[in-house]
């Protein structure tokens, strides 16, 4: 476990998971999501992730699930995967009443810091799907990159949401960790 300006990072455990599947929801579907920016409420319906899903990112050998957490309550997570000269960084939730303050930028600092003291690594990989444009900038002012380097979403495959368009793909974002 580790303190950082008031907040406990630490590995999630099992009796974490249905906490944070709410906490991912919360983020981005559904109306509670609108009270913070990160929505994707207008671009797809149904789940972002299931308690299946946060157990298997859990279970992982080559994964952690940082649990962030301030005065006892669990505020925010997000997702480390170690691939070799890479980590990847994936199921960043911020509780919606608390986005807007500045806590996404020291939890994203310092699970980068996180991934180069574990892993040794010297980047940071993300997908976004490509039409967030607020949400790509956000990371671009954190210091990552577009590249241009998409792969498709998912369409009809309910696990990670019923698509409200057509034109939904994930765009590979890279962050030099030196």
């Amino acid at each position: 476990m580790e303190t950082t300006a008031g907040l406990t990072f630490r590995d999630a455990t099992d009796a974490d998971v249905d906490t944070l599947v709410a906490l991912v929801e919360s983020a981005y579907r559904g109306d509670d999501s609108r009270a913070g920016w990160t929505t994707e409420a207008d671009i797809l319906e149904g789940q972002r992730t299931d308690p299946e899903g946060v157990l298997a990112v859990i279970k992982s050998p080559d994964s952690r699930l940082l649990t962030v957490e301030r005065d006892g309550q669990v505020v925010a997570c997000c997702q480390l995967e170690h691939r070799g000269t890479y980590a990847y960084f994936g199921m960043f939730a911020v509780s919606p009443t608390l986005q807007g303050g500045g806590l996404g930028k020291v939890i994203i600092a310092e699970a980068e810091r996180i991934a180069r003291e574990t892993w040794g690594v010297t980047e940071m990989h993300m997908t976004v799907i490509s039409v967030r444009e607020d949400l790509i900038a956000w990371y671009e002012r954190r210091g990552y990159r577009r590249t241009g380097q998409m792969t498709p979403f998912p369409y009809g495959d309910e696990r990670f949401g019923v698509p409200q368009r057509d034109d939904l793909r994930f765009e590979l974002l890279v962050k030099p960790l030196v």
